[in-house]
């Protein structure tokens, strides 16, 4: 049987595709379109995700689009009549694409398979999905389940519980009351872009101190000792207007929002670190309470809010849960793969079996490129190339290329499926050089000099370099970096003071964002970093995603060897093949491509 699961039409559009329960393919719009956060139907993720299956449309048994579009049309109806006359702008700004497309799914699913799929067309609830697409691909035979985010149809966040091949969600909390929207309006008043943002709101946190916390908390957040809360409308905007917050929020945190091209102050980052705090506490607060409730010991994560490592660092270390699974992709592209799996697990009844480690196979469900593929692509460049028969040879010159201070892009094997690079479309570093974290920041990636890297290690061997006590292969986790020092000072000054072992992946506070990295998710990766072990005596790499602001990572070996060469990139790996940029001849145009992505 083989399912095709949709995500489209808000944001991170996807297509899964699972075959007798088993997750085959699936990929994210942007990475085709090049287009980052592309919300349109996913065309071409789904050609790619019947190719990887070796199907046409007309094989499909069932597709599942990830949330119900009428029950979402009622929720902005009603929420516009609600703030009426005041909320009629926004509701007719938002009607133009409802009429024109999301009012229309059938005919959109139908017109995206190009007009050869006949079988049922079928909708399930957006908290369904992340809830499915959080438990099902788990390790757990039976687990809680706690999905938090934006706004689904009603729901903002869920609980419930999975048991075999059936999930039941007990409670949700509802819109306007949402973990997510409050999140990202913090994001947009500190002049980050809402859905994109969020991770720099998290990794300037550690620069403030949570001074607003408090202020939050009184004025803007009524958090119950359940986790669930009330929001005071008065500060926000997202329910009648074009905005996200009011005036009178921008009165309570001392002036209009920041520009997104002004200086950032000591204001944005202690609201940073403010609203971080809160998020914390919400999400502690609602994991006790579905503990309580359950009394289950393991927990599932899903939603966009299941993307804040550090809130989920502190679950697994202050929570009461023995263990946690987080969705790699718990964003909505990630409800293309729940939406699937709950189609086959609980609308056909067919039973489940966990998996020992998951059954997400490291998130590495996107497109590869075989030898012949990447010969084609760097033959009308004149790239100067060097070709390895054998991956003990090019494991060993990567390492040693690596081991000399040289940044390189690593491109290899299937894509991953989620927001992070998880070491088949990565630019890996030294992390032991206290200059790497500024010339990643600023040479390669051309963004902001506050953002940390993360470091990926030899899994077994996290412990040594990290207060971290479960595996986190999909860089999910925050933990303390061992004999780090936190740097001192206020704002940005303390950048200069990070000080340990793992210079260019301790974040100013001491922490890190941790990958562990073993030999069955990731052969290549995990010989690589064995390799640089020998060298040097570290197990450990920077790992940041292949691409430049703005730019989604890198699909296909073109986009590689451009943002190769137009970045101060010193090596390129393509599958099996090792490009030096001292070799390469000239490429005209990087000012264009850098042009060309947008500032996230």
């Amino acid at each position: 049987m083989n399912i095709l699961g949709i995500s489209a039409f808000f944001h991170d559009s996807a297509a899964a595709i699972v075959c007798d329960g088993r997750i085959v393919a699936a990929a994210e719009e942007e990475r085709f379109s090049r287009r980052k956060h592309d919300d349109a139907f996913p065309s071409r993720a789904t050609a790619y995700c019947l190719d990887a299956t070796g199907i046409d449309a007309e094989a499909l048994d069932a597709v599942v689009f990830y949330e119900k579009p009428l029950v979402k049309f009622e929720r902005l109806l009603e929420t516009s009549l609600a703030f009426a006359p005041r909320g009629f702008r926004s509701f007719l700004a938002a009607m133009p694409r409802w009429l024109q497309t999301k009012l229309h799914l059938p005919r959109e699913i139908d017109r995206g398979l190009g007009g050869g799929y006949q079988g049922p067309i079928l909708f399930t609830t957006h908290h369904e999905s992340h809830a499915a697409s959080g438990f099902y691909p788990s390790p757990f035979d039976e687990a809680a389940i706690l999905t938090l985010d934006g706004v689904g149809e009603w729901s903002t966040a869920a609980w419930g519980s999975g048991r075999g091949n059936a999930i039941h969600l007990e409670a949700e909390l509802r819109f306007p009351h949402s973990p997510g929207l409050l999140y990202s309006a913090f994001t947009l008043f500190c002049g980050f872009q809402v859905n994109s943002g969020e991770y720099k709101l998290m990794g300037l946190a550690p620069y403030g101190e949570p001074r607003y916390a408090d202020t939050i908390l009184r004025e803007v957040v009524d958090l119950r000792d359940d986790g669930s809360f009330w929001l005071d409308q008065s500060f926000f905007d997202y329910c009648a207007g074009l905005r996200m917050t009011s005036r009178r929020f921008e009165r309570l945190f001392g002036g209009p929002a920041r520009r997104p091209d002004d200086p950032l102050t000591e204001r944005e980052m202690d609201l940073a670190a403010s609203i971080q705090r809160v998020i914390e506490e919400i999400v502690l607060r609602m994991a006790r309470y579905v503990h309580a409730r359950t009394g289950l010991e393991h927990l599932c994560l899903a939603g966009g809010v299941a993307l804040n490592c550090v809130a989920n660092g502190r679950l697994l270390r202050e929570g009461p849960f023995e263990r946690l699974w987080i969705q790699p992709a718990a964003g909505d592209a990630g409800g293309a793969i729940g939406a699937a799996l709950l189609h086959w697990h609980g609308h056909c009844g067919q039973p489940r079996v966990a998996a020992a480690g998951d059954s997400q196979h490291g998130s590495y469900l996107g497109p590869a490129f075989d030898a012949a593929a990447i010969a084609a692509a760097l033959e009308p460049l004149g790239a100067v190339a060097e070709d390895f028969l054998d991956e003990g040879p090019l494991v060993a010159a990567i390492a040693a290329e690596l081991a000399a201070g040289r940044i390189v892009g690593h491109f290899h094997g299937r894509a991953e499926f989620g927001p992070r690079a998880l070491g088949h479309r990565s630019i890996l570093a030294d992390p032991r050089r206290p200059e790497m974290q500024r010339r990643l920041n600023l040479a390669i990636k051309f963004r902001e000099s506050f953002r940390p890297f993360a470091p990926a290690v030899l899994a077994g061997r996290e412990h040594d370099y990290f207060e971290c006590d479960a595996e986190s292969p999909y860089m999910l986790i925050v933990a303390p970096v061992r004999g780090a020092v936190p740097a001192t000072g206020r704002g940005l000054d303390r950048l200069a003071g990070v000080r340990g072992e793992l210079p260019a992946v301790t974040h100013v506070d001491g922490s890190a964002r941790v990958q562990t990295v073993d030999p069955l998710r990731s052969p290549r990766f995990h010989a690589i970093l064995e390799a640089f072990d020998r060298i040097t005596g570290c197990p450990v790499l920077v790992n940041t995603s292949f691409n430049i602001r703005g730019e989604p990572i890198v699909h296909d070996p073109a986009d590689a060897y451009r943002c190769f060469m137009y970045t101060d990139m010193d090596t390129l790996v393509l599958g099996t093949t090792l490009l030096r940029k001292e070799a390469q001849p000239p490429l005209a145009g990087a000012a264009a491509y850098r042009r060309s992505f947008q500032p996230d």
